[in-house]
């Protein structure tokens, strides 16, 4: 049904579709529409955490946990909302999300819109999904960088409760200097502090929630093998590869190409294997990487655990594949 639909929805403006098709099932999904999917396919350890299949949703999608029985309705081992800000904030300026179908990639430049952590949090209380919830953390436009840990502590308390995992956004590029915090002393010292409050809270709730850290694609060698070190040497839960790039090179001369922003989907698969590849090997197994950025097919999917992914999560691969992207797979896991 997807592939008739699409045409339609290319027609209107990107974010229009985004959440038209989101309320689309939503909808279907309170219809009971939605055809029954077995998630029980390849079950996965992942963090301390079992999984159904490793096949997950990236954050991006749900920013504020609005459609998360839904979604997960659609197969999916885990769902990953937000990112989540301590405040509600709007985002940077209209339009911010482009669709470059050429290319099977999206451009966007969001800017953690959001309605707050406090609002997601009631969000998640009137949801069913009983499986494994990420809930992806950031800090507002307006703290500045120098408090930026303050912003993450925060969430971090107020979500602990309710989720299966939480994952620390150091790695969008729509947020000004926000990746300056995945270098040195920035990053030991965000680290650090989270797990401090993290053992707090373990302590507190009698129940320990793994914490990840998401990175970009845009690394060298020496930057992927520091950041490795540090996630070890702060005993972090695990580390998702990647976010969007901030490199348009792929797109050649496309018009688009000079809009400012992330980009995702297939133009990002090579430089998000390259750094899942080399963490893999820095990491020697000593914690779980989640592979993402650039699976467009099921084949895609099994690619990233063979290069040392534990499980994987997906997003721009259903702007153009559709819902049919999670069984495909779903079934290439099982090969």
């Amino acid at each position: 049904m997807y592939s008739l639909l699409r045409p339609l929805l290319f027609k209107l403006d990107a974010e229009q579709a985004h959440h038209l098709t989101l309320n689309g099932l939503n909808r279907a999904y309170k219809l009971g529409l939605l055809p029954a999917v077995n998630r029980q396919t390849c079950p996965t350890r992942l963090m301390g955490l079992d999984l159904p299949n490793p096949i997950g949703l990236a954050a991006g999608l749900d920013k504020n946990g609005q459609y998360i029985d839904a979604l997960a309705a659609l197969g999916f081992g885990f769902i990953e909302i937000g990112t989540v800000t301590p405040r509600p904030q709007e985002g940077n300026p209209k339009p911010r999300l482009f669709r470059v179908p050429e290319h099977q990639a999206v451009i966007n430049r969001m800017g953690f819109n959001n309605h707050g952590i406090d609002a997601m949090i009631k969000n998640i209380e009137h949801s069913r999904f009983n499986g494994i919830l990420g809930i992806n953390i950031g800090k507002n436009a307006a703290t500045p960088i120098e408090q930026a840990a303050d912003d993450y502590l925060i969430c971090l308390e107020k979500a602990y409760a309710h989720a299966g995992y939480i994952t620390v956004n150091i790695s969008s590029p729509n947020t000004k200097n926000l990746r300056a915090l995945q270098g040195g002393d920035e990053l030991s010292a965000l680290l650090t502090a989270l797990k401090n409050k993290q053992a707090q809270l373990a302590a507190a709730h009698g129940r320990y929630v793994p914490l990840a850290v998401k990175i970009a694609p845009d690394l060298d060698e020496a930057q992927i093998a520091d950041i490795a070190h540090m996630v070890v040497q702060t005993e972090m839960d695990g580390i998702i590869a990647t976010n969007t790039t901030i490199d348009k090179s792929p797109l050649g001369t496309h018009p688009l190409a000079g809009e400012q922003g992330g980009l995702s989907g297939l133009p990002v698969r090579k430089a998000a294997n390259h750094v899942l590849q080399q963490l893999a090997a820095h990491l020697e197994g000593k914690l779980p990487i989640i592979g993402v950025g650039g699976i467009m097919t099921g084949e895609d999917a099994a690619d990233k655990l063979r290069l040392g992914a534990t499980a994987v999560q997906v997003y721009s691969g259903l702007v153009y594949a559709g819902t049919g992207l999670v069984k495909d797979c779903l079934a290439a896991c099982r090969s």
